[in-house]
């Protein structure tokens, strides 16, 4: 992607746009042979034309790229433990409580795709676990991934318990605690390479 300049005196001029502000992304016109191998597999697996930005910021580490390809594949973009709607419900709350606007835009777009209503994805966004649309066992859920995020080392086995005597699974619980985990980690990545939401990019 490029933007075009035209001089006082001389013809356009072609200057290349960034995905990222900060640092410097993979883009496909720079990425090497074995990252557009990458970016062609995310394709195909992935049923997505373009490639997201977080996945740029991975690529500057060709096998950390494959890895998250491969943990999204097997854990964030499907169901397991947890259905596909409560990992996107955990991911759109974690990304809005780190003040992420392109995860928490990207995932609450997800969460709308997994059927998630407008007032569940504003409830999210404003950290409004209080909220009418979730039920007792969905707010407690999100109450434990908050404190993932915010209070880790507070957690206690009694911790735990209230969450089962909500109705969830260690199963599901230990998924939480990944899934959580793991999107603290990507809006940290997001923001300090400064990808912008993709709904700014859509202004």
């Amino acid at each position: 992607m490029s933007t075009r300049v035209t001089g006082s005196s001389g013809p356009e001029t072609q200057i290349p746009t960034r995905s990222s502000a900060n640092l410097p992304v993979v883009e496909e016109s720079d990425a090497s042979n074995e990252v557009l191998a990458l970016y062609a597999d995310y394709r195909t697996r992935f049923g997505r034309p373009d490639i997201p930005g977080i996945l740029k910021c991975f690529a500057t580490h060709p096998p950390l790229l494959e890895s998250m390809m491969h943990i999204a594949e097997t854990l964030l973009f499907t169901d397991g433990h947890l259905l596909r709607r409560h990992k996107e419900m955990i991911a759109t709350l974690i990304s809005s409580l780190n003040s992420c606007p392109y995860c928490a835009d990207s995932h609450g777009a997800f969460l709308r795709a997994q059927g998630g209503s407008p007032e569940l994805l504003c409830a999210l966004q404003s950290n409004s676990l209080d909220s009418s649309c979730l039920t007792p066992a969905e707010k407690a859920l999100l109450q434990f991934a908050t404190r993932i995020n915010d209070d880790s080392h507070s957690i206690t086995r009694a911790t735990i318990e209230t969450a089962l005597q909500a109705g969830w699974t260690e199963e599901q619980l230990t998924e939480t605690v990944h899934i959580a985990s793991l999107f603290a980690t990507f809006n940290r990545v997001a923001n300090s390479f400064g990808l912008s939401s993709p709904q700014q990019r859509s202004l």
